[in-house]
């Protein structure tokens, strides 16, 4: 065995001297661009970005489905709920930016409002097919869009507020 080992070590070429000068930096250099490579996506970003992704698809599902319902009923409809929906997303994105664990309990809140307001519209929706007077349903069904938004844009106004606390209100020049 003992002659296994020092033919091994005679008939190889072992590296013995030293290395470079910079060997070290240069190791740490290439260590530490491989740690940046493989930095992890945090859970909190990917769970807000499937809280966006949810509620988005959940608010625009609802509306595919039920707005063939409507606007064959009151085809004048159709283009204010548009713009309401893609308002209504656009500002659902925008508070999705703020989710943290600070925030939670007021975006929860404000979507539960959204979600009862959602709730009162498919009653609007029934009346409408029932109740003969559209225009006093119409006028309902816009009001309780444009109440979402006061919802989404007074939570807005609220999360910058958290997120910056010394900020003051341009429009109305005065603190929440």
């Amino acid at each position: 065995m003992k002659d296994k080992f020092d033919d091994f070590f005679l008939n190889n070429d072992f590296d013995i001297n030293e290395p470079h000068s910079g060997h070290e930096d240069r190791f740490l250099r290439k260590l530490s661009r491989q740690q940046k490579s493989r930095r992890r996506i945090s859970w909190t970003w990917m769970s807000a970005a499937a809280s966006i992704l949810l509620l988005v698809s959940f608010f625009l599902g609802k509306y595919t489905t039920q707005e063939n319902q409507v606007h064959s009923i009151f085809p004048e409809m159709a283009e204010t709920e548009t713009f309401f929906v893609n308002t209504i997303a656009q500002e659902l994105t925008e508070i999705e930016k703020y989710r943290n664990i600070e925030t939670e309990s007021i975006i929860e809140d404000a979507l539960d409002q959204i979600e009862e307001l959602e709730d009162q519209f498919q009653n609007f929706k029934k009346d409408l097919k029932v109740i003969g007077n559209e225009k006093q349903v119409i006028k309902r069904m816009i009001n309780n869009y444009q109440q979402r938004l006061q919802i989404l844009e007074h939570l807005l106004f609220q999360l910058e507020y958290i997120k910056n606390p010394n900020k003051q209100n341009d429009n109305n020049n005065e603190f929440i």
